[in-house]
């Protein structure tokens, strides 16, 4: 059987979301879906969880250090667009209304091989006049 082999920058992200994954269990989230991909591919969102009654979807975002600054400030506007794409597709799927979906981003700096880890929660919200983008 043959292993998968991920790229140095792959990896970095996939244990950035490990950590995620069991740092959002560590503060009572329940977290139902990773990497979950849309079906028409418009977009992929890295960890789903529930707070209570609230669908929080995560964007995790890695570096392995913060000489070109943290990684929370990669999320633009297209990737809010995309990420509110896959949570309005999530959400029709689980039967939770948009008005309880939350978008957080959890940032994972590795600095000395160590994992620092900060939790950036309501990070934005869909404008009220231009509400969630519709599935075509």
């Amino acid at each position: 059987m043959r292993r998968k082999r991920w790229d140095k920058d792959h990896a970095l992200g996939r244990r950035a979301e490990d950590l995620t994954h069991r740092y959002l269990q560590g503060r009572g989230m329940t977290v139902v879906a990773r990497n979950y991909k849309t079906p028409a591919g418009s977009g992929e969102l890295d960890v789903v969880a529930y707070e209570g009654a609230t669908l929080v979807v995560v964007e995790v975002k890695s570096r392995s250090s913060l000489e070109f600054g943290p990684p929370e400030r990669n999320v633009d506007f297209e990737k809010e667009y995309k990420l509110m794409r896959g949570a309005e597709d999530f959400a029709r799927r689980a039967g939770v209304p948009l008005t309880n979906v939350r978008f957080d981003i959890v940032s994972v700096v590795f600095t000395g091989g160590k994992p620092g880890i900060r939790h950036f929660e309501d990070v934005f919200h869909p404008d009220e006049n231009t509400p969630f983008p519709r599935l075509v």
